[in-house]
């Protein structure tokens, strides 16, 4: 629905005019941008169904913290083998699903079975794909053999791709979802809200809130609106940075602002003509001006990025100068590729503001190297399944918020659809390297490999920034992964 400029300004000024609503001692409202598509993270790539499960309805055998360091989830220890393959994990005690249904070894094991099928929308699978097999020795034991050294398989599987769940339960996951979590599902209001309430058997310290409210605005402005007039406790990410400034004036309110794992790009089909031609991926991004972006859309906050790497691991390496802005250079890269005149090409958008503001400026920028935009907006659910799934665009904007997650591009189907024998032999070097240094410096092969290759535009690391009533404590300044513990959240 359109709302006309005078009467939108008019709601707005009203809503900030409102006094900031009291908090609820029992109760916690977290207003986020996106709805899930569904609610398993297991089936679904989609970043805002880990914003809402991981750590409140579904839990890991390892977490990983709001630092970014791994610890005990469901499994309280583990062991390693001297030759990196058998994991021993030891499970927590008195553990059961929401249903009651005991958390044992045995739902590790199907766990992974379930992962491992060949049917599974699992869109981690590489997490899997080293286990040879998983032994339950006793219900509170569980042993992970895997058939090659992974370097990174303890951290993978503390990601909400690797949630357990219960056999019984597993196939409703996605509307109705049962875990182990500190907080049980309640309802689904689509298009509005999810409600989960305290789960009274949860192995952990009990939770302050009783009841928890996820809310869905993905509005910049209306976001603004809600947070001003108290109807969100905290906003999980605010859309329009440009308020940041006003928001931190209100001594109501309380504004953090940190980083994602959201490596954001401009994501090209390189199995599709013309970006099948490494000299038109170049000239693209030649002709994108980062910062420029990144003042324009993020107002300033954004780290620039050269590669699919996140600044904040110590194998990052700046390849920012790689295919450096110069849109001469990039016009004439374009005529040696026989488009002297440019062509034309779509842009597909999904909602996030980031990506939406974002695109109309590259689309301008493109426009000045000949390139012709056509911009299609899409909703998330669409995105998935034409862009995502079905390789159905020429370009596409977005940011991978999974950490570490380097590895997509050794993926011959994966919706980039790049393939480079080099760029797999550098990773391989990488998950099996059984020293820093040498993972390290073959991460910084791969990294390489990518910026030369011009295999998306690499823009900039997406920032996070999280308002709350002052009072309420516990959000995540940084997302190491996306997460919003409401076990961690509490009144001042």
């Amino acid at each position: 629905m359109r709302v006309h400029n005078g009467l939108r300004a008019i709601m707005l000024a009203c809503a900030f005019s409102t006094p900031l609503a009291a908090q609820v001692p029992e109760q916690v409202t977290l207003c986020m941008p996106l709805e899930p598509p569904l609610l398993d993270p297991t089936r679904g790539p989609a970043q805002a169904i880990r914003e809402l499960t991981y750590g409140n309805i579904f839990e890991t055998l390892v977490a990983i913290d709001r630092d970014g360091r791994l610890q005990p989830g469901l499994a309280e220890s583990w062991k390693v083998s001297a030759d990196g393959l058998v994991y021993d994990f030891k499970l927590r005690s008195g553990v059961s699903f929401h249903d009651g249904t005991p958390f044992t070894s045995f739902n590790v094991a199907y766990s992974v079975e379930r992962a491992k099928r060949p049917e599974s929308r699992n869109a981690q699978k590489w997490i899997f794909d080293p286990i040879l097999r998983v032994d339950t020795p006793d219900p509170l034991s569980a042993r992970i053999v895997l058939s090659r050294p992974t370097a990174n398989f303890l951290y993978g599987l503390a990601w909400g791709d690797a949630v357990m769940v219960a056999k019984g339960s597993a196939a409703e996951n996605a509307t109705v979802p049962v875990g182990t979590g500190p907080y049980k599902f309640s309802r689904w209001v689509r298009g509005e809200r999810v409600e989960l309430v305290v789960n009274d058997r949860w192995w952990g310290a009990k939770p302050t809130f009783a009841k928890a409210i996820f809310r869905f605005i993905s509005d910049p402005a209306v976001q603004v609106a809600a947070i001003k007039a108290g109807d969100c406790d905290a906003l999980s990410n605010l859309a329009a940075p440009e308020a940041i400034p006003a928001l931190k004036r209100d001594p109501r309110l309380a504004v953090t602002t940190g980083y994602t794992e959201g490596k954001t790009i401009l994501a090209m089909n390189n199995g599709k003509a013309p970006f099948d031609d490494v000299r038109v991926r170049r000239a693209i991004a030649m002709a994108i001006d980062r910062q420029q972006v990144i003042e324009g859309a993020m107002s300033g906050l954004g780290i620039p990025i050269g590669s699919h790497f996140s600044p904040s691991h110590p194998a990052y390496v700046d390849l920012t100068a790689t295919n450096a802005y110069d849109p001469m250079k990039a016009k004439a890269m374009l005529a040696q590729a026989g488009f002297p005149n440019g062509f034309s090409a779509t842009l597909k958008l999904p909602p996030p503001a980031y990506a939406r503001r974002s695109g109309e400026i590259i689309a301008a920028m493109l426009q000045q190297i000949g390139v012709k935009i056509t911009i299609e907006p899409l909703e998330f659910p669409q995105w998935l399944e034409r862009v995502f799934r079905g390789k159905d665009y020429d370009l596409t904007l977005i940011a991978h918020t999974e950490p570490l997650d380097i590895n997509i591009y050794a993926r011959p189907d994966y919706y980039f659809q790049y393939r480079s024998p080099a760029f797999n032999a550098a990773l391989n070097d990488a998950e099996t390297a059984t020293s820093d240094e040498a993972r390290n410096a073959a991460y910084g092969r791969a990294q390489k490999r990518l910026a030369d290759d011009a295999v998306n535009v690499f823009l900039f690391l997406l920032p996070k920034v999280t308002v709350t009533k002052a009072p309420l404590t516990g959000m995540w300044t940084n997302w190491p992964l996306p997460a919003n513990p409401l076990a961690e959240l509490s009144w001042k």
